[in-house]
C-alpha cells in the first residue's frame, strides 16, 4: 500500500501562491504540507513542464494551447501576474526544476499526467524517463496519476516500482479492471458526488482512496469518517488531520 499524507497541497499550494510553480512549492513547504501533487504536461517540441490547462490563457499572459508552444515561448510567459501582481515574474517550471526544488523542500510528489489523449503514451513515456534519471535512489518515488489509461499504462511499462493513481471522473465504468491492468496504487476521485456508499465501495479494492479538491475542514472531516485516505487540497494547511491511530 502506498503511504500518504492525510493532506496533500493542490499544484502546490493553489490558494495562496500560483499553481504549478516553484513558488507555489515553497509555500506549500512553509506552511507544513508533506506532499504536492503537480501536473506534468509536454510543449510543441516535447519537453516536460508543468502545467495544468489545454490552454496558456487562465494562468499566463499568454494564449493558445500550450501543446503548441515550443519551450522557449513557454518560459518567457509569466505564470504569476494572473494570482497577482506580487507574483509577476514567476515562471512555468520544468519538470527537471520540479523534481529538484521538492527534493530540496523536503516533498513527495504526485505527477499528474496531463495532456490530450493522442499524446498520453509519449507525455508519459518523456516525463518519467526524465525523471527516472534524475531521481535519487534514497528519495520516496512520486505517485504517478493520470485520467488517461495510456499514461498509466506507459507508466507501468516505464517506471514499473513507481506506485499509479488511477483518476476517475464521472461514472466509474470498469474500474475495477483499469485499476488492476495497471496495478493501481490508489483510486483518486473528485470527493463532489461523493457519498459514504460510493466510497465505500471503492475501499473495497483494498487501496487507499484520495479525494480532490477539498477546501472546507468539514467536507474533509465527512471524507476522513467515511474511510478516505487522504485529500488534495488548494488550502492544505486549513485541513485538520485526522488521529488514524484509533
Amino acid at each position: 500500500m502506498t503511504e500518504v499524507p492525510p493532506v496533500i497541497g493542490h499544484r502546490g499550494a493553489a490558494l495562496y501562491a500560483p499553481e504549478n510553480t516553484i513558488a507555489g512549492l515553497q509555500e506549500a513547504a512553509d506552511r507544513g504540507v508533506k506532499m504536492v501533487e503537480v501536473d506534468v504536461r509536454l510543449t510543441a517540441d516535447g519537453h516536460p513542464v508543468i502545467f495544468h490547462d489545454d490552454t496558456l490563457d487562465r494562468t499566463t499572459n499568454g494564449v493558445g494551447p500550450i501543446d503548441d508552444a515550443l519551450l522557449d515561448e513557454v518560459r518567457r510567459l509569466d505564470a504569476g501576474i494572473r494570482f497577482g501582481e506580487d507574483w509577476q515574474g514567476e515562471r512555468i517550471p520544468t519538470l527537471e526544476e520540479v523534481i529538484a526544488a521538492t527534493g530540496t523542500l523536503g516533498l513527495d510528489l504526485n505527477l499528474e499526467i496531463k495532456t490530450r489523449p493522442d499524446r498520453a503514451r509519449e507525455t508519459a513515456r518523456v516525463a518519467l524517463s526524465q525523471a527516472l534519471e534524475m531521481w535519487p535512489s534514497d528519495r520516496t518515488p512520486p505517485l504517478v496519476s493520470s485520467f488517461l489509461f495510456d499514461a498509466l499504462a506507459t507508466a507501468t511499462d516505464i517506471a514499473p516500482n513507481w506506485p499509479r493513481g488511477l483518476l476517475l471522473a464521472g461514472q466509474f465504468g470498469n474500474w475495477r479492471e483499469r485499476a488492476d491492468a495497471i496495478d493501481a496504487a490508489t483510486i483518486n476521485v473528485h470527493h463532489r458526488p461523493q457519498t459514504s456508499d460510493s466510497i465505500a465501495t471503492l475501499r473495497t479494492y483494498g487501496k487507499p482512496v484520495l479525494c480532490f479538491t477539498v477546501n472546507r475542514p468539514e467536507r474533509a472531516a465527512e471524507l476522513f469518517d467515511w474511510g478516505v485516505s487522504a485529500v488534495f487540497s488548494d488550502a492544505p494547511d486549513i485541513i485538520q488531520v485526522p488521529d488514524f491511530s484509533g
